[in-house]
């Protein structure tokens, strides 16, 4: 029995051993996780593990392999050339030809602060209350509107319109069936091409006809918000931070960007426009518009739209900022928002 008994003991400190070597912690000290980290600075990797508890440890940023260490002394990689937002970090801790992993997270932000606006109204032009601003184009002289809503939610149907400027007059209106919640619009080339929302389809029109060409329906992006083209390809977003990339004959997506500022996701963007190389998004809820790098989904620049509409004219059902407008031949920038009495032609301000 006694043989048995400590038979029994020297197993259990065997096991005991074992399994402390087994759960040894081997976690990141840098960085925290969720930490934020400004592109172009480099990323500073640190594991915490006890001495001989490992043989070698390889790191990944995402799935990209960055390289490996034999100790635990800090690991630095360059981000010039990653994009933005949240990037997994793993560490595989090797021994004895078998590895365990452990991770970390950070959000790469904008390596610049964005440049801040205010604005200068420049002249004013009276709106259609009844539009729930969703979309807003100016093309040879006429804005053309897309207006949310439908049967159920009390805004009114869905339209799209086309408005002289100076008079704020209809000229010509599409009334949309009573389920569908229209949103962004765009031109291209002889073509209006008018989001939904909630439809998961887009519509394509004859410009002068306001003739349904076809539909098209969403892929990866659930909901449809704002649209805008840049000549060659569209740019859709759907409420969230992301802005997806659509070819302009078939309207499929082929990509995205991210937003992020150097707080982080700029979520919420909604009605789109293409601005001399530049996408400027509303934020929705918000009095704001943030320009956008397309190439790297950066905020850029900053306008602080508070105060454009005047207290006097808020009215019960006057609502949200949102649609802009851009003659690019003019070089105008227009603004309006949700069921106001005004749209405005404003000119942008940085802000010393």
């Amino acid at each position: 029995m006694r043989k048995i008994a400590l038979l029994f003991v020297l197993f259990a400190l065997g096991f005991s051993s074992c399994k402390r070597e087994l759960t040894t912690s081997t976690y990141f000290v840098l960085p925290e996780e969720g930490s934020t980290l400004k592109q172009g600075h480099d990323l500073n990797l640190k594991l915490s593990a006890e001495t001989g508890s490992f043989d070698s440890v390889r790191y990944l940023l995402d799935t990209t392999y960055l390289g490996t260490k034999i100790d635990t002394s800090s690991f630095r990689s360059k981000t010039d050339s990653l994009s933005l937002g949240i990037k997994v970090i793993t560490a595989r801790v090797f021994k004895n030809g078998e590895f365990k992993e452990t991770t970390t997270n950070i959000v790469l932000l904008p390596a610049k602060d964005p440049v801040n606006y205010s604005f200068e109204v420049l002249h004013t032009f009276p709106h259609d209350t009844s539009s729930y601003t969703q979309g807003l184009e100016f093309h040879e002289g006429n804005f053309y509107e897309s207006a949310g809503g439908n049967a159920t939610d009390g805004i009114g149907i869905s339209s799209l319109r086309k408005v002289e400027p100076t008079t704020g007059k209809v000229l010509k209106s599409l009334d949309m069936p009573e389920n569908v919640f229209a949103e962004g619009l765009t031109l291209v080339d002889d073509k209006l091409i008018q989001l939904t929302w909630q439809n998961r389809i887009g519509i394509v029109y004859e410009k002068d006809s306001f003739k349904k060409v076809k539909e098209f329906p969403y892929q990866s992006s659930p909901e449809g918000w704002g649209l805008c083209f840049d000549g060659k390809r569209l740019y859709k977003s759907d409420g969230t931070n992301r802005i997806y990339f659509l070819n302009k004959d078939t309207y499929q997506e082929e990509g995205y960007i991210e937003v992020y500022d150097q707080n982080g996701a700029v979520n919420e963007l909604n009605e789109l426009e293409w601005i001399d190389g530049q996408l400027y998004a509303n934020v929705y809820q918000k009095d704001r518009i943030v320009i956008i790098d397309p190439q790297t989904g950066a905020v850029v620049g900053d306008v602080n739209m508070s105060g454009l509409l005047p207290a006097k004219d808020h009215f019960e059902n006057t609502d949200v900022l949102n649609g802009i407008a851009w003659d690019a031949n003019g070089k105008r920038l227009f603004v309006t928002g949700k069921k106001w009495n005004t749209l405005f032609q404003i000119k942008l301000v940085e802000k010393k």
